[in-house]
C-alpha cells in the first residue's frame, strides 16, 4: 500500500465517523431537507440553471444531500463518495425520498473502475479537492465522464483560505499556497459540530487555482469562467460575519473566501 492510499484510508475512517454527527447537525438542516428545502446554494443553482431531464454525475457528495436536491430539480444524477457510511445514508435517502438517483462508494480516482458512462453535467463543491494529492488524473476523469457540449461546474473553497490554521480558533497563516507536501491535522469536533467529541484525522493537500485550471485544459476542457467571491455560504471559519444575502465573510474582506470554475467538452 503506498502512502496516498494509507491517507485515503485514515481520511475514509474519519469521513466515515462524520456522517452521523453531521446529519444531526443545524448546519446541515436534515429535518428541512427532508421537507422539501433545497441544500443547494445560490452560486451552483444560478451557475447551473435548469438541470430536468440532464444526467448529473456527483463527485464527492458526502452522505447525498445535493445529489438528492439535483434530483428533486430534474437531473439524472449519480453520486460518488469515498464513505462507505455516507452512501449508504444516500441510498437510504433516495428510497425514503422516492427520487431515482443512484449512488457509488468509491475513492474519486477510481470512478473510471465504476463508472463507464458519459454526463450532460459533472458536479463537485465545497470542499473537494483539498482530499487530492494530485488534480491531474482528476482533471482527466471528469473529461472522460463528459459527453461533447457537456459542463463541469466546481464551487469550492478559495485556496488562500487552506494557507491558514484554525485550530486554535485564530487565523494562523502556516500552509503554502502550492505546497506539495501532504498536510495532517488532527482536531475534535467538525467543521458542522465543533462541539462534537469526534476526533477527526485528516490528511490534505493544497492547490492554487492555476493548479485546478491546469489539470481541466489539459484534460481537453474549454474553461467559461472562474470567478472569486468574498463571500461563503458556509460559516465554518472562524469569525465570519453574517451578510443581507444570508452568506458569511471575513471582517476587513481581504481575500476570497469561495472560488467557482465553469468549463465545457468541445
Amino acid at each position: 500500500m503506498n502512502k496516498n492510499s494509507e491517507y485515503f484510508e485514515v481520511n475514509k475512517k474519519t469521513w466515515n465517523d462524520k456522517v452521523k454527527i453531521h446529519v444531526e447537525s443545524e448546519m446541515y438542516n436534515f429535518e428541512a431537507f427532508i421537507t422539501g428545502k433545497t441544500s443547494l446554494n445560490s452560486y451552483e443553482l444560478l451557475a447551473l440553471g435548469n438541470v430536468r431531464g440532464k444526467s448529473l454525475l456527483h463527485l464527492q457528495c458526502h452522505f447525498g444531500q445535493d445529489t438528492l436536491s439535483w434530483s428533486r430539480e430534474g437531473a439524472i444524477c449519480v453520486g460518488v463518495d469515498l464513505s462507505n457510511e455516507g452512501i449508504k445514508m444516500a441510498k437510504g435517502l433516495n428510497d425514503e425520498l422516492g427520487l431515482d438517483a443512484k449512488f457509488v462508494c468509491c475513492n474519486v480516482l477510481d470512478v473510471p473502475d465504476y463508472i463507464s458512462e458519459t454526463f450532460d453535467i459533472v458536479f463537485t463543491s465545497y470542499g473537494v479537492i483539498g482530499w487530492l494529492p494530485d488534480l491531474k488524473p482528476w482533471g482527466k476523469i471528469i473529461a472522460d465522464r463528459l459527453r461533447s457540449g457537456g459542463v463541469f461546474y466546481i464551487v469550492e473553497f478559495h485556496p488562500i483560505v487552506w494557507m491558514f490554521d484554525y485550530l486554535e480558533g485564530k487565523p494562523v497563516m502556516k500552509y503554502g499556497y502550492m505546497q506539495d507536501e501532504v498536510i495532517y491535522e488532527e482536531y475534535e469536533g467538525t467543521y458542522a459540530d465543533t462541539k462534537s467529541k469526534i476526533v477527526s484525522k485528516e490528511y490534505g493537500w493544497n492547490h492554487g487555482l492555476g493548479e485546478v485550471v491546469t489539470a481541466l485544459t489539459e484534460a481537453g476542457l474549454s474553461i467559461e469562467y472562474l470567478r472569486e467571491h468574498d463571500e461563503s455560504p458556509y460559516n465554518v471559519l472562524p469569525d465570519l460575519v453574517k451578510t443581507e444575502s444570508h452568506n458569511y465573510v471575513t471582517k476587513d474582506r481581504l481575500y476570497p473566501l469561495i472560488f467557482e470554475i465553469k468549463a465545457t467538452k468541445p
